[in-house]
């Protein structure tokens, strides 16, 4: 080989060596760049992941935001907020102030119990009843209630929403829906916050014949219609139960005063103890 070609193979090598240096260059530059933006990316998807996660974390529940909601009274009641719920005959001339907690298990025995008297005399237009709802299982202070605080959840509130349902239907649906509640196929251990469940409360609705496949009050407890109802008629509950010095559920106040079973403290808890406290009650 002559030293001219010699010296062009050496070129034309150095040449092709240079080219694919420079190709492993851009190729790496890519790769840097690929690697540079995928960091990015990530670090941006664990961001959003954060900010995602905070802003769950944030955002107010469905009962918090409930408060803010605009209060939706259902029928058949009065005062500002829709809090009174009196039942009975106009010609009544007593009122039997009546407190309960739908996850209670003793409101579930004396409904079980007394229940059928109570809704007799009622019937009788002995007296009129006035229902003052409480939420205080699902852990719910309130406005500063003595009553101590047991379960948590928020299956009180949801019953009561749907009791506001109910009365929007009638009184008549609403005290069946709530002696329905109160039934031990149905009451649940306080525990266990089953009333927290629109469906389980739903199938309860559907042995009360005036609810049955009612579409409105159907939709009315899915939507949660009277989610700020049942707020407002805890709040009500702290109000009277202060104002009674009322310290549990059941609870009956006659005339400004208590109406007790034999022990003197608590409300009746046997049909006996009930016909007397309730004679006495309408006497005094």
């Amino acid at each position: 080989m002559s030293q001219r070609n010699s010296q062009q193979a050496k070129a034309t090598a150095r040449e092709r060596l240079r080219a694919e240096r420079e190709r492993q260059a851009k190729k790496d530059a890519r790769k840097r760049q690929f690697l540079v933006a995928g960091g990015v990316v990530a670090v941006l998807a664990i961001g959003a992941g954060i900010a995602v996660a905070v802003a769950q974390g944030n955002k107010p529940s469905q009962w918090e935001s409930a408060k803010s909601d605009t209060l939706v009274k259902p029928k058949n009641t009065s005062g500002a907020n829709g809090t009174t719920v009196v039942i009975g005959k106009d010609s009544a001339k007593k009122t039997l102030t009546l407190f309960e907690d739908p996850r209670c298990p003793i409101c579930s025995q004396f409904e079980q119990t007394v229940g059928p008297d109570v809704h007799a005399d009622l019937d009788a237009g002995k007296f009129k009843i006035e229902y003052v709802g409480a939420t205080f299982l699902d852990g719910d202070s309130g406005s500063g209630s003595k009553i101590d605080l047991g379960s948590r959840g928020s299956g009180s509130k949801n019953a009561m929403s749907a009791l506001g349902a109910a009365l929007n239907v009638s009184p008549d649906a609403f005290l069946d829906y709530k002696t329905a509640m109160y039934k031990k196929e149905w009451h649940p251990d306080e525990t266990d916050d089953k009333f927290n469940s629109d469906s389980y409360l739903l199938k309860i609705a559907a042995t009360v014949p005036a609810l049955k496949d009612n579409a409105t009050f159907e939709k009315q407890v899915k939507d949660g219609t009277y989610d700020r109802w049942a707020i407002e008629m805890s709040k009500n509950f702290n109000k009277q139960s202060d104002k009674y010095g009322v310290t549990g559920t059941p609870s009956m106040v006659m005339d400004g005063k208590k109406v007790v079973g034999s022990d003197g403290q608590n409300a009746p808890m046997t049909v006996q103890d009930y016909k007397t406290a309730i004679d006495a009650a309408l006497k005094g």
